[in-house]
């Protein structure tokens, strides 16, 4: 399987680096590579992170963005070192097979439903099981990601708590097999309403400068928060892993000074993550 890699903090070292966040020396060319979900990379959290742990540790980090469920196949894979995901009971899965460890929740935000400013099924300030009643029951066009992501493990969830069948064989359930800005693109082009990570939404919102084809109707159930963890890949189950930088990784994204850099990372002055590593 071919990754392509997205790389950042592309200054290469011809010496040993002698700063690192544990104190340990990392070799100049060391590469951590690592599978995340879209909503860290759209979003540009880990274009504002990555030049700081280059600058702190020496590693260069790469990702490939995917959805979390293809990102945890990676790992289980052996083809990252590290995963940044945000599915926990997909993710403790992984952890109980023996193909990730030292999973350590970094940050957290909500999920909200959107749809047209008209909305037309009525569920503006509804609870989520309410939200799905009605669009199930008015056959309002909805657009799903179907791409096995942490965001649509996460709607497959609520249509399961809300005490509905997954309208999976409804014409008016859009399964875009697609990322959470295309979906929400393809959402807008259909008057659907869609579930998406708040911090996409802010993005998504900034892009139309502040005026976006759709706008937030359902939010604060408490079912929608949205945990987001790191896991490192297990050394015994994939030899070739660089399992140092992994632990590096996850220690450093959970340190003090990170965990600040999460809380103060904002789009149009609005808060996107909440850090949250104990």
């Amino acid at each position: 399987m071919k990754i392509v890699l997205k790389k950042v903090c592309v200054i290469a070292c011809a010496i040993v680096c002698l700063i690192g966040f544990s104190g340990n020396a990392a070799v100049a060319g060391d590469v951590l590579k690592m599978a995340t979900t879209t909503s860290t990379d759209n979003t540009g959290l880990l274009d504002y992170l990555a030049p700081v742990f280059k600058a702190d540790t020496g590693i260069e980090l790469q990702w490939v963005s995917v959805g979390t469920g293809k990102a945890l196949a990676l790992g289980k894979n052996c083809d990252v070192d590290v995963l940044l995901v945000h599915a926990p009971a997909a993710e403790m899965k992984l952890v109980q097979g023996g193909s990730a460890i030292d999973r350590t929740e970094l940050m957290f935000n909500d999920f909200v439903f959107i749809g047209p400013p008209s909305d037309p099924a009525g569920v503006k300030g509804a609870s989520v099981k309410d939200a799905l009643g009605v669009i199930a029951s008015e056959k309002a066009p909805f657009a799903s990601r179907g791409d096995n992501s942490g965001t649509h493990k996460k709607e497959l969830n609520l249509w399961k708590h809300a005490q509905l069948d997954v309208p999976d064989k409804e014409a008016w359930y859009i399964q875009t097999g697609q990322g959470m800005l295309n979906t929400i693109n393809i959402a807008a082009e259909r008057d659907a309403y869609t579930m998406t990570d708040r911090g996409t939404y802010v993005k998504y919102e900034s892009n139309w400068k502040g005026k976006p084809p759709l706008v937030i109707l359902v939010e604060g159930d408490a079912s929608l928060r949205n945990q987001y963890s790191a896991l490192a890949v297990n050394p015994q189950k994939c030899s070739n892993v660089k399992y140092d930088l992994a632990k590096r990784f996850i220690a450093w994204m959970a340190s003090d000074k990170v965990q600040k850099l999460i809380a103060d990372f904002r789009l149009t002055g609005k808060q996107l993550f909440i850090p949250n590593a104990e």
